[in-house]
């Protein structure tokens, strides 16, 4: 089967119209960060927030013109707004917020999702996505629906810890997508998308836009928990995702290190502000326990995170041990918390009976 070119995309595109300008989409400078990757496709068609609404049919058009090239098995399209045009008429006082700005969307809920929870980090590389990964498989070992929805669009990693790469989800009569299954896990993420070791060079309203439409589209169906590994760090695409869906609560990802502990602090204060409960604060690379004498060797120091969620007053959720066997699961697709029975099995089993019980409290 032949793959699709930027320029068999382009020619597609080119026959939708922009009703404003009334040349097409590509004429009008339209699609931003249009990418072709094997059989898959992804562009935004940049648009005004007033104009939003309208255009929604436009993106629709764009999108099944591109899934009927010869080729093509997964389109991402989405709306983004760069800069607004100026208003018609200036917006009534009452639907201001503090300081003269239109208020944040209220967060909705997802149909047949009882709880949505948000794995966070202030900065990367504190190991977010295993844990988030690992949670949601423990949380598929104790009998629970599950469902993993990997934002974090620049560095998707679930493809690979849950051994899923190369596949590709597929849509329903509805034209929704069926995430892919593991370990008992439905999963959504960026990277089936993608493709592997490709970089998603997007704005970030572009970023905005994928999220809003993975959560969207994807059909989840009847979960009990809906795991989120966002972002690292704390901004626009964080705020977007706490005021699009209505979230139980967060668990906040760091290492015992000062520098990652600062983050932390910065974490909690995000998901104060969007009025989203701490769930509490789970420490990464705790320490190493050595194969051979059994002493634990804290590399990174210790008891960091505990002490930071104790003077945030949040509850602390556990420890996880810097584990050579973690990572080499994590490199072959076989999360650990698949079998409960091993020492950092049963950790993850612990963290997900914490983080139950903290969902449990907050209801």
């Amino acid at each position: 089967m032949t793959d699709p070119t930027i320029h068999t995309v382009s020619k597609a595109l080119g026959k939708i119209k922009d009703p404003q300008s009334g040349k097409d989409i590509m004429s009008a400078g339209l699609v931003q960060g249009l990418t072709v990757k094997d059989d898959r496709v992804g562009f935004a068609i940049q648009t005004s927030r007033e104009m939003a609404e309208s255009m929604e049919k436009i993106r629709s058009l764009a999108e099944k013109a591109v899934r009927k090239i010869k080729g093509v098995n997964a389109v991402t399209a989405v709306l983004t707004a760069h800069s607004d045009s100026p208003a018609a008429e200036p917006p009534k006082a009452k639907s201001l917020g503090r300081h003269g700005t239109p208020p944040p969307p209220k967060p909705k809920d997802l149909p047949g999702v009882a709880a949505v929870i948000a794995v966070a980090s202030g900065k990367g590389g504190v190991g977010k996505s295993t844990i988030a990964v690992n949670l949601a498989v423990a949380l598929a070992q104790k009998g629970k629906r599950v469902g993993l929805m990997d934002a974090d669009i620049y560095g998707p990693s679930a493809p690979i810890l849950l051994g899923l790469q190369g596949q590709k989800p597929k849509l329903n009569a509805e034209e929704k997508i069926i995430p892919l299954e593991a370990y008992g896990v439905k999963t959504m993420s960026m990277g089936f998308m993608v493709g592997d070791g490709q970089a998603v060079i997007w704005r970030g309203p572009m970023i905005i836009g994928a999220l809003q439409q993975m959560f969207a589209d994807t059909n989840w169906g009847e979960l009990d928990v809906l795991v989120v590994d966002m972002p690292p760090g704390t901004g626009d695409a964080q705020l977007t995702l706490v005021q699009t869906v209505n979230l139980a609560g967060a668990v906040i990802a760091a290492t015992p290190q000062e520098v990652a502990l600062s983050d932390v602090r910065r974490g909690v204060h995000m998901f104060n502000k969007a009025n989203v409960p701490i769930l509490g604060v789970v420490e990464n690379m705790a320490g190493f326990i050595h194969p051979t004498s059994g002493e634990r060797i804290d590399i990174f120091g210790a008891g960091g995170a505990k002490r930071t969620a104790s003077e945030l007053g949040v509850p602390f959720l556990g420890e996880i041990p810097l584990d050579p066997g973690l990572r080499e699961a994590s490199d072959n697709g076989t999360p650990p918390a698949r079998d409960p029975d091993t020492v950092i099995g049963k950790v993850f089993a612990d963290l997900a009976d914490n983080v139950m019980a903290a969902i449990a409290a907050e209801k």
